[in-house]
């Protein structure tokens, strides 16, 4: 059985990474990447709670995505992921038809 320390860590840790989700599914990400932004959260949470010596370069990198939903605001972050989406830089074709008969017209 695991010890009840442990799984206060991992319910704690848990809730913390689900407050920036929250943030992310308001801004319409798709549910994958917000799972998975948890995941990756939760596991280096636990990471560094459970091994002290990892916490001194790995905490400031989850501190940061965990912040990050917070500060950039979300347009701006569909924006950045989304990047493939209509109106993302695509060239429009602006020439004119070519007149019938040629350059000269009828």
């Amino acid at each position: 059985m695991l010890p009840p320390a442990l799984i206060g860590l991992a319910v704690l840790v848990a809730l913390v990474a689900l407050l920036p989700a929250r943030r992310l599914q308001l801004a319409g990400l798709a549910p994958r990447l917000i799972a998975g932004y948890v995941a990756v959260l939760w596991i280096g949470g636990m990471v560094t709670g459970l091994t002290p010596g990892t916490a001194r370069w790995l905490f400031p990198i989850l501190l940061i995505a965990w912040l990050g939903p917070f500060v950039v605001a979300p347009d701006r972050l569909n924006r950045v992921l989304r990047r493939g989406g209509p109106g993302s830089g695509m060239i429009k074709d602006v020439t004119p038809p070519a007149r019938p008969g040629g350059p000269d017209g009828p």
